[in-house]
């Protein structure tokens, strides 16, 4: 708050340092910045959405791999899109504030060509029209190479099952009794897993099954020619498709590190919104 405060006369550097020395300090301390960041980004007042954005560049340049993992995932990505989309909050956000967010994401395009998916963002924004032109980057705008990532304490699946292998190997209760504990919550987010892949791919199809429709019809449109019924059908199916577009941005959201997964939403999110302009264009 201190780093971001709307009655700063200036810009807060010991603020914004302190921020960025915190966030390196915890475990836990990139995705809460990027919540806390993505929060202050959309903020109605201009001076501190700038602010916010000033403290997320200098973490960006400061704080190395683990915060460049956690804004390259689509779900803090996707908070940045939502600011500059005209579909979302990009109608009431000042031009300064999209034009800061377009030049930095622009600037880890360069700085950061490992991070694909902020690569993959910004070449959207540029197909959905948001980005007409690259924008001119200051000269201090590229990002230094990331310093070596330190080890995570918080184990991986392979970590998890050589804890699990060892505590059942043990005689102690409470061994046997985190061992029972541990087995629930792998299910448990296995169970999460494959009910979001299942939510995914539904969707896609959905989006697909109605893109394919809306395009043969469009595409066979003739003005005046063309039966009342299927005009209403063309319009109900455009209509469909224009709500498909917030469900996929949180879809794009919760798929967070799985490449293939968000390419395809992507990909169908492209089919969208190229149909949705046919349809705008012809009928």
């Amino acid at each position: 708050d201190k780093a971001t405060n709307p009655l700063n006369k200036d810009l807060d550097w010991d603020g914004i340092n302190a921020f960025c020395e915190q966030l390196n300090k915890e475990l836990e301390g990139p995705p809460l910045a990027t919540r806390l960041l993505a929060h202050k980004i959309q903020s109605p007042q201009e001076w501190e959405a700038i602010q916010a954005l000033t403290v997320l560049e200098t973490c960006m340049k400061s704080c190395g791999k683990r915060f460049h993992d956690e804004v390259g995932k689509f779900r803090f990505l996707n908070e940045l899109i939502k600011v500059v989309s005209p579909k979302y909050l990009g109608s009431r956000t000042p031009e300064k504030v999209k034009s800061k967010i377009l030049e930095l994401m622009y600037s880890w395009t360069l700085g950061l060509p490992h991070e694909v998916k902020i690569s993959e963002a910004y070449q959207m924004l540029k197909k959905q029209g948001i980005v007409k032109c690259d924008p001119k980057l200051p000269d201090d705008a590229p990002l230094p190479p990331p310093p070596p990532r330190p080890k995570n304490i918080i184990f991986d699946d392979e970590e998890k099952s050589k804890i699990l292998a060892r505590l059942l190997k043990s005689s102690h209760p409470e061994d046997l009794r985190a061992a029972n504990k541990l087995i629930k919550e792998m299910v448990q987010e296995d169970q999460k897993r494959m009910e979001k892949i299942s939510k995914r791919v539904n969707a896609i199809e959905e989006v697909n099954n109605n893109v394919r429709l809306l395009t043969e019809m469009v595409t066979n449109y003739s003005k005046g020619e063309t039966t009342e019924s299927n005009e209403d059908l063309m319009k109900e199916l455009y209509q469909r498709c224009e709500r498909m577009r917030p469900m996929l941005f949180r879809l794009a959201s919760d798929t967070e590190d799985n490449d293939e997964a968000l390419a395809e939403i992507l990909q169908a999110n492209d089919n969208l919104t190229q149909v949705i302009n046919l349809y705008k264009q012809l009928v």
